[in-house]
């Protein structure tokens, strides 16, 4: 039975101090879900016995088929805490690497974490990054170490070795912490370095140097987790005990007749008491005695298991219950099930759920407390400067600090994700419970209706059975017309939101601000119309904003919603009839100079993809409507419609890839449908030629055969059609560095590559008066300072990179003209020519007059356009360097007729072609994406591991035995494209003993020549002549041209004699 009703949940939303937005976050299988059971039981939503067992929150049935959370899900909760009342927001998250997403949009609604960690497992990866996305959301987490049971049960430890046991895993966590602010202070000194004027150095003491780091002054109060601040809780969610220090100091102060203020201090630590001073002694470790710590808790949970759990000892139960003052049931004392009586016992000694609402009561911040680098960060992305807003965008800063919800407050709300639910489920479809009122006249209805059918069956005639007969023949189709209408609209979206300034009534207009939305070109607009009737897919590509009306809201509790009329600035909510409007996030505001808030960072890179198809090609708009549904549903996953005319989909891993399957069969197209096999990206790239053979012996010192060899010319010459344009072309590998670091800063090469278009575009205009007063831009550079600082900390980078790397690299930055595909990847066109100067990194000086300058973007379309699909397999370049080193126009007379078509055209034409060549000139090799696997394995099925990655091609990168367990941690790398039921191969191979995270790392060569045949001496005598072997670069490189539809050289038939038949008779 529920002990709040939605009134008192609705008047707490009114107190924005007396609320809590939390999120449970942790690695796959700490028991996220079973300590949210357990807080949601304090709520009488569920029985206190089915916590654990239930999974409530885990709503979908996959997710209790496979137990584990594929999706983040919200329940308000009542807690009182000292007379004061508390209205707490949870969320629980997943914690497969797969649904990483979700933790994200969790996060970013939030103001404190949960961060859950198995004492037996430790830090894991998820762990990690769990602690890094609260972290970098500026989110104060606080700790649960569960399982704790499993100590005393499983590992068999001793008392003394849990604690040990305990101490090191929490060293681990707030290791993790430190590395995460180390790194975040260290890199905002170097901003707050380049903002201060620099000062002038003493003249007299020229070897002076400031050693002094920002870290030194830096605070950590509040970062690190230690039980004696209150911020760690020990637990045993599954039988749902837990306490802090503080519990113990609370119960124990009065019994060893101590302060309990002094007791919280020495409660954890190297403390111990003294038996014959009675007093706390510093030094346990030294002297060998046991910790407080110890003696006083330990050693009693531990008496508590081995009597009930591990002796099972009944007798003792009713004594120990005395004890602690706890009263059982005949029920409990009787059950033969020791761990049900344990679980009695310990949910009314050390209730989990009253400990942990305590601590985030008085621990975790409540809206109100929002901190300014925290709304800085969300209202700009990383590239923009807070102070390059608008005046009126810059003033919503106090709205945000504020979050107060009085009506002179602009609205703010910040939608993190939509997610679906059936019509039927909604608070307005649900049937309505009847008054006695209402029961009473039905009746009498029925009792009318009974009476007017007896009287008319003796004057019915023949003739109006047959008109009824029509009548409800027509009233069956269009009940039938009806229901497909119906089915085709059952799935309702609501939008998953938190509110951040101002109130918020059903029938409210507001603007919804697209992700892409910008206040400072908007408000330059003077008349600017916004058209109320528009929608998401009626707009341009440069407008992002249109205007609702809000038709209902809701408190979210888990698997049911309730219906109110309005919410105020704190709360988290859930937003109705808003699927037309928003894709997967958007920002809702009263006035349009809010800036749509920074983007979600998302750990996991979708990077799996099938292509679907129907099964039965009539029910295509079926599938074409439930792709859209689902793409809105879901945060990660990208819908693509290829130039092919496929459809493809592409998620973050196995399971994700799974669920979306699901989905979509079931939920969203309701159609059977056919998915491909996984496709794979590759890249594509150059070498230096190698110096070695595939035998591993001195190339230079053997005699090769060139028979079958062509001797390319790097150096390649192309001529446009018209022979007006002469290029030439050289292909050169970058060296890696370079390529990581244009990866790393894909995001201002964009804005730069944007910049420079629109300073072409100004140039090409006449009217270019009017174009600068219509757009009010400050001389030429309408970059932002921060930006500017940004593009010269790039160029001062990438100069100290070559510098190191030699003389052939030492002008990189002055020569750069483009970079690759798409104007931010990871490919450079290198301008060598003598006569011809290009600005891209140098685009503030003035654009020089050249005929040439005119064909220039085609020049540069025509390397975009070679990078973007590779001579190999029609896959994306990476890591290649292109230096024009000759650049010749010679219009002559103009080509009026356009025989060959225009110049513009040829000159693109020219340039992919010279670059695809210039990269077959080259050693090429195929890049393949890497999974980083993170593997937990029990060291008996240690082999059936290495045997089992070996056979994948991949590689162990290293692995350590965990502490106080016989499982080991390895870490290992594998190919994506030999990734597929890897993990359903492990757990069979190891019976279930194996589990594997895996996660996108990075691309890396692989080290054969994809065209490779035996050419030297030591290859011959390895491999002979005709080498039958599998070249695994040539497998991938031919099944991804096979898809593509490309010709490969594979031959059915390799000698096409006519077979003679062995028999003679004719």
């Amino acid at each position: 039975m529920r002990l709040v009703d939605s009134t008192k949940l609705l008047e707490l939303q009114n107190k924005p101090t007396k609320i809590r937005n939390i999120c449970i976050v942790a690695h796959v299988d700490h028991g996220k879900t079973t300590l949210a059971d357990s807080l949601i039981s304090s709520n009488g939503i569920i029985s206190q016995r089915m916590s654990g067992k239930l999974r409530y929150l885990d709503s979908r049935p996959d997710e209790q088929e496979r137990g584990i959370t594929m999706k983040s899900s919200s329940i308000a909760l009542y807690h009182a805490l000292d007379k004061e009342e508390y209205l707490v927001n949870l969320i629980d998250s997943p914690g497969h690497i797969d649904f990483s997403s979700e933790v994200s949009t969790a996060v970013r609604l939030c103001d404190g974490a949960i961060v859950v960690v198995d004492v037996v497992e430790g830090v894991c990866p998820q762990t990690r990054l769990a602690l890094k996305q609260a972290y970098s959301e500026n989110i104060r987490a606080v700790l649960v170490l569960n399982k704790i049971d499993r100590l005393i049960v499983e590992m068999k430890m001793t008392a003394l070795d849990a604690y040990v046991h305990i101490t090191q895993v929490m060293e681990q966590v707030n290791a993790v912490m430190g590395e995460l602010f180390a790194s975040e202070v260290l890199e905002n000194e170097e901003t707050l370095i380049d903002k201060q004027p620099e000062k002038p150095r003493p003249k007299e003491d020229n070897n002076f140097y400031d050693w002094t780091s920002a870290l030194e002054d830096a605070d950590d109060s509040q970062l690190y987790f230690s039980p004696e601040q209150g911020n760690v809780v020990f637990a045993s969610a599954i039988d749902g005990w837990g306490f802090t220090v503080h519990t113990f100091a609370k119960l124990f102060s009065d019994k060893l007749g101590v302060k309990e203020d002094l007791l919280k201090k020495v409660l954890w630590g190297d403390f111990y008491l003294n038996s014959k001073t009675k007093r706390f002694m510093k030094g346990a470790q030294e002297k060998a005695k046991k910790p407080l710590f110890v003696q006083v808790i330990f050693d009693n949970l531990w008496n508590i298991y081995e009597t009930i759990i591990l002796r099972n000892d009944k007798d003792k139960v009713p004594v120990i219950c005395e004890k602690l003052g706890i009263k059982l049931t005949t029920r409990d004392l009787r059950h033969t099930d020791s761990r049900i009586q344990l679980q009695s016992l310990m949910m009314q000694w050390l209730p989990l759920s009253n400990t942990v609402l305590d601590m985030v009561c008085t621990k975790l911040p409540s809206p109100k407390e929002i901190l300014p680098e925290k709304v800085e960060k969300l209202m700009c992305s990383r590239i923009r400067d807070f102070d390059s807003y608008h005046e009126e965008t810059r003033k919503l800063k106090d709205d945000f600090l504020a979050c107060d919800s009085s009506n002179d407050r602009p609205v703010i709300i910040f939608i993190s994700k939509m997610f679906s639910v059936d019509k039927s489920a909604l608070p307005e479809n649900k049937p309505k419970t009847l008054t006695t009122e209402e029961m009473a006249l039905r009746r009498e209805k029925a009792r009318q209706m009974r009476e007017e059918l007896k009287s008319n069956v003796n004057s019915e005639s023949v003739a109006k059975e047959k008109e009824s007969e029509t009548d409800s023949n027509n009233a069956e189709k269009c009940a039938e017309d009806e229901k497909e209408k119906e089915e085709e609209n059952q799935t309702a979206f609501i939008a998953f939101a938190r509110i951040f300034s101002g109130r918020v009534k059903k029938g409210d207009q507001l603007y919804v601000l697209g992700p892409k939305h910008d206040p400072s070109q908007v408000l330059i607009k003077k008349d600017l119309q916004i058209d109320p009737n528009k929608k998401l897919k009626d707009l341009q590509s440069d407008e992002h904003i249109t205007c609702t009306e809000i038709k209902s809201l809701y408190i979210l509790m888990g698997r049911e919603l309730e219906a109110i009329d309005e919410a105020v600035a704190g709360s988290i909510i859930g937003i109705g009839g808003l699927e037309d409007h928003i894709l997967k996030t958007a920002t809702l505001s009263s006035t349009i100079s809010c800036p749509s808030f920074s983007e979600i960072q998302y750990a996991a890179v979708p990077i799996l993809r099938v292509a679907v198809e129907p099964t039965y090609p009539s029910q295509l708009p079926q599938l074409v409507k439930g792709l859209r549904l689902l793409n809105q549903s879901d945060s990660c996953v990208q819908v693509l419609l290829q130039e092919t005319g496929e459809h493809v989909l592409v998620t973050a891993g196995e399971v994700h890839l799974q669920r979306c399957l699901e989905d979509l069969k079931n939920l969203y197209g309701k159609i059977p449908i056919t998915a491909s096999e996984p496709i794979v990206p590759f890249r594509e790239t150059i070498v230096e030629p190698p110096k070695l053979d595939m035998a591993n012996e001195e190339i230079d010192s053997q005699n090769i055969d060139k028979a079958n060899e062509t001797v390319k010319e790097p150096l390649i010459t192309v001529h446009t059609i018209n022979k007006q344009s002469t290029i030439k072309i050289r292909a050169r590998p970058l060296p890696n560095e370079i390529t990581l670091l244009l990866d790393r800063s894909s995001d201002l090469l964009k804005a730069i590559s944007q910049h420079i278009k629109f300073l072409q575009g100004i140039s090409k205009n006449d009217k270019l008066d009017s174009k600068l007063d219509e757009l009010q831009i400050n001389g030429k550079n309408q970059l932002s300072d921060r930006m500017l600082k940004l593009i010269e900390a790039f160029k001062l980078e990438l100069q100290n990179i070559c510098s190191k790397l030699g003389s052939e690299w030492k002008d990189v930055v002055r020569q750069i003209w483009s970079v690759g595909p798409r104007n931010c990847g990871p490919n450079l066109l290198l301008n060598q020519t003598p006569d011809y100067a290009t600005k891209f990194l140098l685009h503030e000086k003035e654009l020089k007059e050249d005929p040439r300058f005119e064909y220039e973007s085609s020049f540069v379309n025509g390397f975009q356009l070679a990078s973007l699909s590779g001579p190999l397999c029609d896959e994306p370049m990476m890591g290649v360097a292109f230096c024009v080193e000759e650049w010749t126009l010679d219009k002559g007379e103009e080509d009026t007729t356009y025989t060959y078509g225009p110049l513009s055209g040829q000159i693109m034409s020219a340039v992919k072609e010279g670059c695809r060549k210039a990269f077959e000139a080259q050693p090429q090799r195929l890049m393949a994406a890497m999974y980083s696997c993170d593997i937990v394995v029990d060291q008996k099925v240690l082999g059936k591991l290495y045997a089992a990655l070996g056979k994948r091609a991949g590689r162990v990168v290293g692995s350590d035995l965990q502490s106080g367990s016989a499982s080991f941690r390895v870490r290992a790398l594998m190919p994506v494209a030999e990734s597929f039921k890897f993990a359903l191969e492990l757990r069979t191979h190891t019976s279930g003993l194996a589990a594997p995270q895996m996660m996108f790392s990075h691309w890396e060569v692989i080290d054969i020549d994809p065209f490779w045949r035996p050419r030297t001496e030591e290859e011959y005598l390895h491999w002979g002549e005709k080498w039958d072997g599998v070249n695994r670069a040539k497998a991938y490189m031919d099944a991804v041209r096979t898809r593509k539809g490309l010709a490969t050289d594979k031959h059915l038939v390799q000698h096409g004699e006519k077979q003679r038949t062995l028999s003679k008779k004719k």
